[in-house]
């Protein structure tokens, strides 16, 4: 070999010894922004960098970095700033739809991501699916953590009054002085009655019941807000499609009127001031003192106290069909992002993957059916009373659709509004309102609220 010739092989090779490291270290960077909604505990913290250094270890073409705010109060902020300087992260979450919301239109649309990669939405109800789908804007999540609307039921007030427990399958028939019945509205303020009792041992429904000293409440919608105490008996755009105005629907008005008779009329509901009384603490149904109460399955955090047997029930029907809000996190994707096809590689990671050290570490139940009996066995252990633990998964099928925290404009002064409604019924001037009239303020309120909101 020539001198000339073997000066050309040493400079390819060393040529190669130069650019191999940096083909190696030329890996896309995805950043992971993490506090919007849970995820900033201690315990929390160690699970999701473990989950980073798994997926940076499993795979050579993605670096996943994680960013995780100090708090979820100072997150709004610290994001905000990071997208105003031009750094905005890839992926955001997890977040619920409230803080979502704080960034409305800054989110991809996942369908054409979900094409690419065959990604399977049919594992999920197409209830989960479909709250995530914002019309023209697509889809802007995929089902992760869920929290199902369920009711809650004190068995030991329901065998101190006789009554039959709550049917624990849609499509149950209740059992009511010795007949079957709908599993309605209308039948659990019926039972709701009986099982609200004053100092004296009077229930609800006798002649002598003392409705200012009551010691046992038969329901409540526990954490509720208007709009998810709405959706109970349906979901509903908060701009009607045809009109492209407000619209307070017939549903939700029923809904209202509903909620209104059980507290001021039937006395079946506690109070703004009953709830905030010694009677029914730490929480109303884990004070033992409320018969049932609809709330959210993730409430299982909170029962460790409650000395009462309890169980799970499905949501009663408004006009034949059921309605069950329900909460929900997940991961989502920032509009802006320059690698959306590395993003959604991290996000299929997490949702996969990723997905059961998360989910422990949120407190979640997933949306996952592979995973869910898992989280159940966790569940049993802590409550061995329960036994409707089949009723969960079901529930997720009768989702509310739209999202009671879909967007609007002027999301959060709407939302404020819809509140104000709510306190100002369970408030102690509730009793003097007039059902419609507030209702038809409400609506005009809103519609003057979001014709403010910026162009």
């Amino acid at each position: 070999m020539s001198k000339k010739s073997l000066f050309v092989v040493l400079l390819i090779g060393l040529m190669a010894l130069v650019v191999a490291p940096t083909a190696a270290q030329d890996k896309i960077v995805i950043n992971w922004f993490v506090g919007l909604g849970t995820g900033t505990q201690p315990n929390q913290i160690d699970v999701q960098n473990k989950v980073v250094a798994d997926f940076n270890a499993s795979q050579s073409a993605i670096e996943l970095k994680i960013n995780i705010a100090a708090s979820n109060q100072v997150a709004p902020d610290a994001l905000s700033t990071l997208i105003a300087a031009g750094t905005a992260p890839d992926i955001i979450g997890p977040v619920g739809f409230d803080g979502s919301n704080q960034f409305a239109g800054q989110w991809l649309d996942l369908q054409p991501y979900v094409d690419k990669t065959k990604y399977d939405l049919g594992q999920f109800p197409d209830n989960l699916v479909n709250l995530y789908q914002a019309g023209d804007q697509g889809l802007l999540g995929i089902p992760f953590a869920v929290y199902p609307g369920m009711i809650f039921v004190n068995k030991d007030l329901f065998d101190e009054a006789g009554l039959a427990y709550p049917p624990a399958k849609f499509g149950d028939k209740y059992m009511l002085d010795g007949k079957e019945v709908d599993w309605s509205w209308d039948t659990l303020a019926t039972i709701a009655k009986t099982l609200t009792v004053d100092a004296n041992g009077n229930d609800a429904t006798s002649a002598d019941f003392d409705a200012t000293k009551i010691v046992q409440f038969g329901f409540n919608h526990q954490w509720g807000t208007q709009r998810a105490d709405f959706s109970t008996f349906g979901g509903s755009p908060v701009i009607d499609a045809t009109r492209g105005k407000v619209l307070i629907p017939d549903n939700w008005r029923a809904e209202a009127q509903w909620v209104y008779d059980g507290i001021w009329k039937d006395h079946f509901i506690p109070t703004a001031t009953y709830d905030a009384s010694d009677l029914l603490k730490p929480s109303a149904f884990a004070s033992g003192k409320v018969a049932m109460s609809r709330t959210p399955f993730w409430y299982t955090c909170c029962l460790g106290d409650l000395k009462a047997n309890w169980d799970l029930a499905v949501t009663p029907s408004y006009n034949g069909t059921y309605y069950a809000p329900a909460d929900a996190d997940t991961f989502r994707i920032y509009k802006g992002t320059k690698n959306p096809d590395a993003a959604f590689t991290v996000l299929q990671y997490l949702l996969g993957e990723g997905a059961g050290d998360l989910l422990a570490a949120y407190g979640a139940y997933p949306a996952r059916p592979d995973l869910q009996a898992a989280a159940i066995d966790k569940q049993k252990a802590a409550y061995p009373s329960v036994k409707n633990w089949d009723a969960v998964a079901p529930s997720l099928e009768y989702a509310t659709v739209p999202h009671h925290e879909s967007y609007y404009p002027n999301y959060a002064k709407g939302q404020q509004r819809f509140n104000d409604f709510r306190t100002l019924m369970y408030g102690d001037t509730g009793k003097d309102m007039d059902v419609k009239a507030e209702l038809d303020k409400l609506q005009s309120d809103l519609q003057a609220i979001v014709d403010a909101a910026p162009k």
